[in-house]
């Protein structure tokens, strides 16, 4: 039977890209897979004669033979596969590799590959304070690390890991599916090809160990709750020389008895009698550091805000220090002894005959937006 023409096949132009063909096999291959149309002869004929369109179309050199000989007898693309079975071989290998390696539980493999460790993660608490102002914790990271013991090999010290027998030391094994085959990371040595024949006591032959870390962390000024901190290189330890994953340190901080913050600003709210705020004068307030003084108007409403410049939080290391919100409380009394009462009363006298007071102007807003006939209570 005469040979279909490669290009019609996979259903490309003969002036069609390496890029065009190659997303036509992707697509062929799908469709005809023999995984996907078990006990299909002819699925499995489709599949076998797509593949060798693909290895020839996507070899310069062999497809500008095919583009000038085509399948003529007697020249070397003329005979095709042939046979039962075949093996894939340079670009076909590859892309079956990349659209089937699932299929088999992992890509094709070349050797070990040398793989990134695993990221940690840890869970710091910090005072209100260290967060604000930064500070330098040491805390205790365990992590599996390249074992110290037998620096990796897996093997007692003293002893050699040997060639593994699976694989005879090239790390792959080859795996037949029916007319076809691939190749996978042996699992007996991991890609490897050497075994520990007496394991190391400390790693049990794995090459890592759990270990314990003490690191010593720089907290800068002005974190918060969730603010997250990378510390490079002190996550687990990689394989075949790969390069050990980082730490992630997520930091959570404690509420203080008297500040709140939001932002780069701190709020505190702080007390004052009914006198002090109806006289006005000099409180002291606390700060994160000391104490500080602030003057108080005369006539200072409860919930007036006063501001001290510069006693926040800082922006980083060296930078700018937000503000600290002094949130005014006016305590009212809440036991009066009899001449405190005849004193009060004596004063709201005065301070109605003295000026229009807020009370009063709010009724006569009432009043006017109510009507004439609402009665002003007191």
């Amino acid at each position: 039977m005469a040979k279909r023409d490669y290009y019609e096949i996979l259903g490309v132009k003969p002036n069609a890209s390496d890029a065009e063909i190659k997303k036509a096999f992707r697509q062929f291959a799908l469709r005809h897979h023999p995984d996907r149309n078990p006990d299909d002869a002819e699925a499995e004929r489709l599949f076998k004669e797509g593949a060798e369109a693909y290895e020839v179309l996507s070899d310069p050199s062999r497809r500008t033979q095919y583009d000038q000989f085509g399948h003529r007898e007697g020249h070397p693309l003329g005979g095709g596969f042939g046979g039962q079975g075949f093996e894939f071989h340079s670009n076909v290998d590859d892309l079956f590799g990349e659209i089937f390696g699932d299929i088999f539980g992992q890509r094709r493999s070349r050797g070990p590959r040398a793989e990134r460790g695993a990221d940690l993660r840890y869970n710091l608490n910090l005072e209100f304070t260290e967060a604000v102002f930064g500070a330098t914790r040491e805390v205790e990271i365990p992590a599996r690390r390249t074992c110290t013991e037998c620096g990796g090999s897996g093997a007692r010290p003293g002893t050699e890991p040997v060639t593994c027998t699976h694989c005879g030391g090239h790390g792959r094994v080859r795996l037949q599916q029916g007319f076809f085959s691939v190749e996978r990371e042996c699992g007996s040595c991991g890609g490897a090809g050497r075994v520990a024949q007496d394991p190391c006591p400390r790693c049990r032959g794995r090459g890592v160990a759990q270990v314990t870390r003490s690191l010593s962390l720089q907290i800068p000024p002005g974190v918060e709750t969730g603010t997250r901190l990378r510390v490079a290189g002190e996550g687990e330890g990689g394989t075949h020389g790969g390069r050990p994953g980082d730490l992630y340190v997520v930091l959570g901080v404690a509420e203080h008895p008297l500040f709140t913050r939001h932002g780069q600003d701190l709020v505190c709210e702080v007390p004052v009698t009914m006198v002090q705020a109806a006289l006005g004068g000099e409180i002291e307030v606390p700060t994160l550091e000391d104490r500080a003084k602030v003057r108080i108007p005369p006539g200072t409403q409860h919930g007036t805000v006063l501001t001290l410049r510069g006693q926040g939080v800082p922006r980083g290391k060296g930078g700018r220090r937000g503000d600290q919100k002094v949130v005014v409380q006016v305590e009212i009394p809440r036991k009066l002894s009899s001449r405190q009462a005849e004193l009060l009363r004596e004063f709201e006298d005065l301070h109605e005959q003295a000026e229009e007071s807020l009370v009063g102007r709010f009724w006569d807003k009432v009043r006017g937006a109510l009507g004439r006939f609402v009665t002003v209570p007191g």
